[in-house]
């Protein structure tokens, strides 16, 4: 089969999760400037779902073909993607008051399945699915990328057990970290040249 009905369904899935953010910002909860917690979950969440997109769009470029194997590993990623509005507006929703730490351990850990199984659905891909004419550079950029995301993820889970604050911090500088990275690495990628 080839790449374009998975991507095809894969791009339903992130633009629905996605939209379905904005239903976490309420403000019927408070003023406009009291809410903030919302406004931020929503602005790390969408731009991490949409930094999953970009290197979805950047994956899928790199082969010519898909398995049932490779299906299956695409819906755990996207089960999890569809997830991020829970934990996302758990934590907006605790993050000014006791309770955080629930909050950003589910956060954390949806975000870690989530890098888990991209990293295994990339490395499954490679293995078994690769264009004859990808890039061998690209093909270890997008590597070398994919490397450090599970432990980053996984290190500020735990540290919501120390200071659930700083565990949400972290997952807004990892956002951060990736759509600079996404940037510079997409700016030399053969396959950010192909159309979205």
């Amino acid at each position: 089969m080839t790449t374009s009905r998975l991507e095809a369904f894969s791009d339903g899935v992130f633009a629905i999760a996605a939209t379905l953010l904005i239903l976490n910002v309420d403000g019927a909860k408070g003023s406009l400037t009291a809410i903030w917690p919302q406004y931020a979950g929503y602005a790390v969440s969408f731009l991490t779902i949409g930094i999953i997109w970009v290197n979805h769009h950047t994956v899928m470029a790199q082969f010519d073909r898909v398995d049932r194997r490779f299906l299956f590993l695409n819906i755990v990623l996207l089960m999890c993607v569809a997830f991020v509005p829970f934990p996302t507006r758990l934590i907006a929703e605790h993050v000014r008051g006791d309770g955080l730490a629930g909050p950003a351990l589910v956060y954390g850990a949806t975000m870690t399945a989530m890098s888990v199984t991209y990293f295994a659905l990339w490395t499954y891909g490679v293995r078994h699915l690769l264009r004859p004419d990808a890039d061998e550079r690209t093909i270890r950029g997008i590597t070398r990328s994919y490397l450090p995301g599970s432990a980053v993820y996984l290190t500020s889970t735990l540290l919501a057990f120390v200071s659930p604050l700083a565990s949400v911090a972290g997952y807004a500088l990892i956002a951060l970290f990736y759509v600079v990275e996404s940037s510079v690495f997409g700016g030399r990628s053969p396959a950010s040249t192909t159309s979205a």
